[in-house]
């Protein structure tokens, strides 16, 4: 007698409340939420989220609305660069997709270092976004690397 064993994943995309959701079945088990493909798409949105709330805290609290403005543009441009490249019609527009978001990271990178240095964020928290910053960096570098030589 012969048995199979295999581990049947797949992802399904549904709209629910004007949300799209994916149902996953991952080893069997069903799952629902919204599930990214890659690092750099989770990584990127994730970031892109801290943003999001660093920009409310220092808008309703500290009262900056100038730089806290910039941060929030470029530094989810990272992610939504990353989104618009996953739809690439062409290599050449991948990579040009994806060098974007690595300026926009640049970008980021020199606000929250102005934001820091004009005491609007503290060291311990400008470092830690630019430890994701710098993460996020690196990934797209290598992204890069690897298309250009494919």
């Amino acid at each position: 007698m012969l048995q199979f064993s295999f581990a049947l994943d797949f992802v399904v995309a549904v709209m629910y409340n004007m949300q799209e959701l994916q149902l996953k079945i991952e080893n069997g088990k069903l799952k629902i939420g919204t599930f990214m493909n890659n690092i750099i798409e989770t990584k990127s949105f994730d970031f892109a989220v801290r943003i999001v709330r660093l920009f409310k805290y220092l808008s309703e609290q500290k009262k900056e609305f100038t730089l806290s403005k910039q941060l929030l543009r470029c530094g989810t441009s990272i992610g939504a660069n990353v989104a618009e490249a996953q739809q690439a019609q062409s290599k050449a527009d991948f990579i040009s997709k994806i060098n974007i978001a690595l300026k926009e990271t640049s970008e980021t990178k020199y606000w929250i270092r102005l934001l820091n240095a004009t005491d609007f964020l503290s060291e311990n928290e400008s470092n830690s976004l630019l430890a994701d910053c710098v993460e996020i960096e690196k990934i797209l570098v290598t992204i890069i690397k690897t298309s250009k030589n494919q």
